[in-house]
């Protein structure tokens, strides 16, 4: 399972630890991922995503999965909310 945000594309990023003694080891930047589920309206029913608490954050500040969806760029989102975004907008139109 890959360690990237669904819906933001945010993933691993990669660093230094540096001592007191400014020695450098290489270590990785984890994104604070967790499993919800949101609730689609247009579609009536519940997705479950792997998504950051930033974007969870987000997601209630726009009002929620479908206008997170709605505004966000394709390019960020995975396969599965881009299929999700496709359905929510196929809802919208009718």
């Amino acid at each position: 399972m890959a360690r990237r945000c669904e819906l933001t594309g945010k993933g691993v990023l990669t660093g230094n630890n540096v001592s007191h003694a400014l020695n450098r080891t290489r270590r990785r930047f984890l994104p604070n991922l967790c499993d919800v589920t949101l609730i689609s309206e247009s579609l009536d029913r519940s997705v479950k995503l792997r998504i950051s608490a930033s974007a969870l954050r987000t997601v209630e500040h726009r009002g929620g999965l479908d206008a997170f969806l709605l505004k966000a760029k394709d390019e960020d989102l995975s396969v599965r909310a881009l299929g999700i975004k496709k359905e929510v907008r196929a809802a919208i139109a009718s």
